[in-house]
This record gives structure tokens, sequence and C-alpha cells, in this order.
């Protein structure tokens, strides 16, 4: 079946009461058997009702519950916000009940990478600059300037370094004005992070030397003394004295970080990020599944995949916690979405809140939507752990790190936690980096990717157009994982993403 005989909407489970537009639905479209669109022409990705509902009836997409009407709805109308909402009903946890055993492959697959001398694998070799406060952030993006090449003259400081990615200052905008407390040991624990990671060869710290967040108390706190070379600029003696001793290292080590060299690795070193932002109504019908397919995959190649991103995972728990490796586990994850929706009622909001304006341009009406989409990045296997934010992530398979929807903020708390890769579906066309980690960007519908060809990897609208099933478009995105992890160049490095968006996450009250 071609493209020109594709039927206008597509259906995601037998007992859904809604369809999906594949294309923009105008007045008069059949949708189904005695079903045409009604007054409202509907947008591609949105949603068509197929059978009548009731004011309080639930509303269901992949066979699971999204919402409910807040007023009649009849066959053929828009179903989108103005008539349907977040409700309260009841889930079952069924912990573990969904647990099989992974069928690990044969045949492991490997990518070329490099071996840092403590044994740990990486899939780029770049030397870092943290920073303990946001006063520091300008001398470390100061030393980092030193070695960027210039596109308009040609000069590259690295020319005689080919092995070495880049020098990258990772600023951000705290470290100072806080309380102690979890506070300041979510920072710590993210700086931290990013200090041991694999894909970093050398290491600057870079303080102002009163802030609250005290490279000796970081250094001490998590065990780095003798991982990287501190500085503090009022200690330093200023700008210049510090800008040019952070110069002089990254001259000092550029020999040794260019010794590496890569060799074969196996996948199952691999630590997978799993982020989806700027999600459209195809999001859980392409690149969601899709990825979950190469996420599939990568386990079964005995490697790691972090699904985060709480807020976006709220209201689907209840299918995840059935894959719970043990009750513990599955309770790790509601203990979770207990603690998000204190938070965000201290506050004054709602988990509803999200999704974003884009995500509901897009078709997404509620969180629930935007949930069951989401969480299809993360495939099919087993739930092995939860991890806390910015935690080191050891366990092998599918794993949980609690972070916000906010996708740089998670990003970060992945890639502190060791993920040496990160793979962004977008539906709305979100352009992003992460270093150290080299970022793959998944395209949900053909008509984005190709307006923004030059921002993404993969086009996952291929899907919907019926040019390939999901497990193709899979396998396609887990061979592009080992050539990117092999050191193949992503859209966003092409363009030098990936240092203004470290931004870890910021709990407590700024004093």
């Amino acid at each position: 079946m071609d493209a020109t005989t594709l039927p206008p909407v597509l259906r995601l489970a037998p007992d859904d009461g809604v369809l999906i537009a594949r294309i923009a639905l105008p007045p008069g479209t059949t949708v189904a058997p005695g079903v045409t669109v009604g007054e409202k022409r509907i947008p591609p990705g949105h949603k068509v009702a197929i059978r009548p509902h009731a004011a309080g009836e639930e509303i269901r997409r992949y066979g699971q519950i999204i919402g409910f009407a807040t007023a009649p709805i009849a066959p053929g109308d828009w179903v989108h916000t103005h008539n349907c909402a977040m409700g309260d009903f009841a889930k079952d946890y069924a912990y573990s009940r969904e647990v099989k055993a992974t069928a690990y492959t044969n045949t492991p697959a490997s990518f070329m990478g490099f071996r840092r001398p403590d044994g740990r694998a990486a899939t780029r070799n770049y030397i870092g600059i943290i920073t303990s406060v946001n006063c520091s952030a300008h001398v470390a993006d100061l030393v980092a300037d030193a070695f960027k090449r210039n596109p308009f003259t040609g000069t590259d400081p690295l020319a005689d370094y080919p092995n070495v990615d880049g020098v990258v200052a990772l600023t951000h905008k705290t470290g100072c004005g806080m309380t102690e407390g979890e506070p300041l040991r979510l920072l710590r624990r993210t700086l931290a992070g990013y200090a041991r990671h694999a894909n970093f060869s050398h290491v600057i710290a870079i303080g102002l030397g009163c802030e609250v967040n005290q490279l000796g108390g970081l250094l001490e706190e998590q065990r780095l003394a003798g991982r990287l070379r501190s500085m503090d600029i009022q200690e330093m003696g200023g700008t210049r004295k510090t800008v040019e001793a952070g110069i002089a290292f990254v001259k000092e080590v550029l020999a040794e970080a260019n010794a590496a060299r890569r060799e074969p690795i196996p996948a199952s070193e691999l630590v997978v990020a799993l982020q989806c932002g700027g999600s459209d109504g195809y999001s859980g019908i392409t690149a969601n599944p899709a990825l979950g397919y190469a996420s599939d995959l990568v386990v079964r190649h005995g490697g790691t995949v972090i699904l985060s991103e709480t807020p976006e995972t709220y209201g689907a728990e209840h299918l995840l916690t059935r894959r719970a490796v043990s009750r513990e586990v599955g309770e790790k994850l509601v203990d979770l979405m207990r603690w998000w929706e204190d938070y965000t009622a201290k506050e004054g909001a709602e988990m509803n809140a999200n999704p974003s304006p884009g995500n509901k341009a897009g078709g997404l009406t509620t969180i629930l939507e935007k949930s069951l989409g989401a969480m299809a990045k993360a495939g099919t296997t087993n739930l092995v752990e939860v991890y806390r934010y910015a935690e080191s992530v050891t366990a092998k398979g599918f794993v949980f790190m609690d972070t916000p929807g906010y996708d740089p903020v998670a990003a970060t708390g992945q890639v502190a936690g060791g993920a040496n890769l990160v793979c962004f579906t977008t539906g709305r066309g979100s352009v992003f980096g992460a270093k150290p980690a080299p970022s793959i960007k998944l395209a949900t519908n053909t008509l984005m990717y190709e307006r923004m060809a030059e921002d993404m990897d993969v086009n996952c609208g291929t899907i919907v157009t019926g040019e390939e099933t999901i497990e193709q478009a899979g396998q396609r995105i887990f061979e592009l994982m080992l050539r990117v992890a092999s050191g193949e160049r992503t859209k966003s490095e092409s363009y030098d993403f990936g240092g203004a968006e470290f931004a870890p996450w910021v709990i407590g009250a700024t004093m």
C-alpha cells in the first residue's frame, strides 16, 4: 500500500473511541463506516471520535484512558482540549505481572569507541570545564573559546589533535544563593557525574571562591580529589590569571587526550538516554515506538536505556510497574509520582500543566495521552531499576531516572548518570545537543523532517506513510546508534549544540 491509498486515519487499538488523523480531515471526510467529519476541520495528528461519548465518559487511545469528555461528543467530532480533560481513575499497578525473560542476542554487536584507563567505554573524547557557580561561567567560556574553530577564518586550534572532539564549558545559573541539603547535594551529584563522565578525558573545575557550592566541598563530598584540576578565581588573582591558567592546563593535556584511539567495544557498554521534546500527535505512533524497538535491541545486546521525564510518565506508570522486576522497583516509580503530585500542588500547579502549547497544537490533549506515547520509547523489556536525578546508573537493561519533563534538565540528569548517547524524538522540531554525549534527533513526521532536514538525523514519518514498519525504522535507528557511537557526527554536533543545554535541576528556594 502506498501513501496515496492509505486511509486518512489511524486506529491504534480495537476499543479506542478515537482515531488519529493521518492527514488534515476537512468536514465531510469519511473516517469509518457511517462516520464523517463534522463541521470542524481536524488537523493532522489530532483525534476524531468514531462513537458517541457522554459528558464524563472516558476517552481511550492506545486502548488506555487519555481523558474524559467534558461535553457530549458525537461521531465525527474533533476531540481535543475543548471537549476532553483529565479526570481521576483507578490504576491497577499489577506489580511484576508482565515480567518476562529478556531474549539476549547470540551475535552481540559492537562499536568503535574509546577505552579509558579505568576500563569504561566512551563514544566521544572531550576536555571538559565544569563550574561550581554562575559567577565562574564567563571565565569557563573564555577558556573553552580559546579552542574553538572559527568558521569564518578557518582557524582551528585543535587541528593538530584530530582525536580530541573539543573543549566544552558546562555553565549554569546556580551554585550560590541556595540552601544546603538536597538542593546542594543534587547540584553536586550532577557536576560530579559530568566530572566522571567517560566522554571526558580531562576536566577542570572553576569556581569563584565565596559561593555556597565550594569546590573543596564538591571534591570532598563526591570524592573527586585527584580526578580534575580545580581553580578559584579569587585565589588565582582574577579573571585574566584564571583564564590563562585554564588555557595552559588544556594545552598541557591535549597530547595525552589525543593519544586515545578508537577500538572495538561491545554494544553492551552503550548507555542510551531516551528523550522526547516538542512532541505531537504522531510521536506515540512513529518515532517513540520505533525508538522503543531500538531500545529493546540495545537491551538484547546487553546495554542500558534510560527513560526519564517523570511528569511525562505520569498516568501511564501502571504500565511500567507491571514490567518491574520486583515490587520494590515498581513502588519506587509510584513513590516518584506521589512526590510530583505533592511538589506541583505546593507550587499551585497541576500535573496536566504539561503538555505544552506546542504539544497541544500538535494534537496532544492531556498528560495521560502524552505519557502513553512518551513511554513507548522504552520498548518492552523489564524495568530493572529506578534512579534519583543524576545518580550513577550501574544496572544493565531498561531503567528509569527521576527528572523533570523539561528536556535540557532531563537530559542533563541522564548524562550525569553516565549516558554516552542520547536519542531524542520530536514532532514539532526541537533542536538540541547534550555534550559530551552525541544526540541523535528522530523526526515523527515527514513534513517537519523535510522542513528541518539540517537538524534531523532520522525520519520516522515513513511509518505513517507506509514506507516502512516500526520494526524496520527501529532497526535503522539501532544501526545509526552504533555508527554515531563509533564517531559519525550527528546533525546537532554539526552545529556545535550541547554546551548551552547543560541545565542542572534547581529545587528549593533561591535566597
